[in-house]
């Protein structure tokens, strides 16, 4: 019987990569990373005799991985992930959050696999109105109602984790797909006005990748079932954060999709979550930072 795997979507991407990092140093498993290079880059490879890169979409997994005998547990963080450029790229966001994931979810169910995956704060807001705010947001709380049926359909067993604003090591600091703070990062160390968007007030609750991964590996770990949340305590608007660089500021328009507060919640659809806050702040994070 060859060793279990376990398959990482998205794995040369920000999450994936902290991820596949502790994966390798908390359990036994050979690792695979499936990426289409659309957010990842090969510059995030780890080098291990145990990490395995598939350049490839999720949309082909059944042609990609030729055993899924010998895969025990899928982490599906292989999706399109921005709010603003799901409006321009619209097409792209929906062939790989909605036909790719369906594509995952399918495989996962056909082959008995168990499945992580990695839901969005910004289909919660609002009492769940957020969820019409863009493409993204949209696609992502479609993905959710889609696992629900399977697990009254089918009783297909998964676990849920929201992701709130994460940032730290390999997150994208350039172009379409960069994150908030890997934005203000780069400009601050290339002496440049970090960009705000109109108005600035827009609250988000910023959560350091290692706080992050870890929940992504509890909930994995533990094999309850459950949805999952892990987020700051404390909530910062984008012009608060920007302000801790002490630096020169410029304002952006308005944009559209643009959420005005990340919401906390108890429960999505039937199910109850289970919050988990983050131990990194963001101000010491910051001031770190600025005193390289």
């Amino acid at each position: 019987m060859p060793q279990k795997k376990i398959l990482v979507t998205g794995g040369a991407g920000f999450v994936g990569t902290n991820l596949i990092k502790l994966l390798l140093n908390k359990t036994k498993f050979n690792i695979i990373s499936l990426d289409n290079y659309s957010s990842g880059f090969k510059r995030n490879h780890i080098k291990s005799k145990r990490v395995k890169y598939i350049n490839g979409k999720t949309t082909n997994i059944e042609k990609l991985i030729k055993k899924p005998i010998e895969i025990n547990s899928i982490f599906h963080f292989g999706e399109f992930a921005r709010i603003y450029q799901s409006f321009l790229n619209m097409n792209e966001c929906l062939d790989s959050n909605t036909v790719g994931s369906n594509a995952v979810f399918n495989f996962c169910l056909k082959n008995k696999i168990r499945l992580i995956y990695s839901a969005t704060s910004a289909s919660l807001g609002n009492r769940g109105d957020d969820k019409n705010l863009s493409p993204y947001a949209f696609s992502k709380a479609k993905n959710l109602e889609l696992l629900e049926n399977l697990k009254k359909w089918f009783g297909f067993k998964y676990e849920v984790i929201y992701f709130y604003n994460v940032y730290g090591p390999h997150q994208i600091y350039k172009g379409e797909m960069s994150t908030v703070i890997g934005i203000f990062e780069e400009h601050y160390k290339n002496k440049k006005a970090l960009p705000v968007v109109k108005p600035g007030t827009q609250t988000r609750r910023f959560t350091h990748i290692d706080d992050t991964v870890n929940v992504c590996y509890l909930a994995w770990k533990k094999n309850l079932c459950r949805h999952y949340s892990i987020a700051s305590k404390k909530s910062y608007s984008i012009l608060q954060v920007a302000k801790m660089f002490e630096t020169k500021i410029r304002y952006l328009p308005k944009r559209l999709g643009e959420r005005y507060a990340s919401a906390l919640t108890n429960k999505n659809l039937s199910n109850s979550i289970f919050r988990y806050y983050g131990k990194i702040k963001l101000v010491d994070y910051i001031k770190n930072l600025i005193r390289k």
